[in-house]
């Protein structure tokens, strides 16, 4: 089983962005973190970091055909992006939505998520565990 993680906008800043929400974690420690846990289930995994919406599209359009599942955090642009949208439900690759904090405990224009319609499903507030409990929750999806 092959999955795909995704970080969008401004996750190259983790650990140094607002740590009293999102940690010490930088984003290789969370990349190493993350390697470390899919061995607990046997699947290969792959992880992608970009700034540019037009290449979170490109990359979410070389998963058709070449992995199972997406695990995504698009960062600012859940709340912006209908082209990462379009390209989710275009390659028809199983997807679920993480964030670390809990995007409806924040500002009211990140209560709408223009992702989570196109994903099987949507976790977050939980820190780096989102993205544990996302990997879980596609593997799980998938075995289905």
């Amino acid at each position: 089983m092959k999955i795909l993680v995704i970080n969008g906008v401004n996750m190259n800043m983790l650990g140094l962005r607002e740590p009293e929400k999102y940690g010490s974690m930088t984003l290789k420690d969370l990349e190493k973190d993350l390697y470390a846990f899919s061995f607990k289930f046997g699947i290969e995994l792959e992880t992608f970091q970009s700034n540019h919406e037009g290449e979170i599209v490109e990359k979410i359009h070389s998963a058709k055909d070449n992995f199972d599942g997406i695990v995504i955090n698009a960062g600012a642009y859940t709340h912006t992006s209908i082209a990462i949208r379009d390209a989710i439900s275009a390659v028809e690759v199983p997807t679920v939505e993480v964030h670390m904090t809990n995007i409806y405990k924040r500002e009211e224009f990140r209560h709408k998520s223009h992702l989570a319609p196109v994903c099987v499903g949507q976790i977050s507030g939980f820190g780096v565990n989102s993205y544990k409990l996302g990997l879980e929750a596609i593997v799980d999806f998938l075995k289905k």
